[in-house]
């Protein structure tokens, strides 16, 4: 269960990262950059998670 939540997470990241820059380029910056954000702390919860337990 916990490798398709994080696999899950890791596409979101990357689609909204992707959107980013599409919408970006259409020149809504301030969304792009909530976007980025949101990808970011997406990523953030995915090395959390990853980190080795002694």
């Amino acid at each position: 269960m916990t490798d398709t939540v994080i696999s899950v997470l890791m596409l979101t990241g990357v689609a909204l990262t992707g959107g980013a820059a599409y919408v970006f380029r259409m020149g809504d910056k301030r969304r792009a950059l909530l976007m980025l954000v949101a990808a970011l702390v997406m990523f953030a919860n995915v090395a959390v998670w990853l980190v080795p337990v002694k």
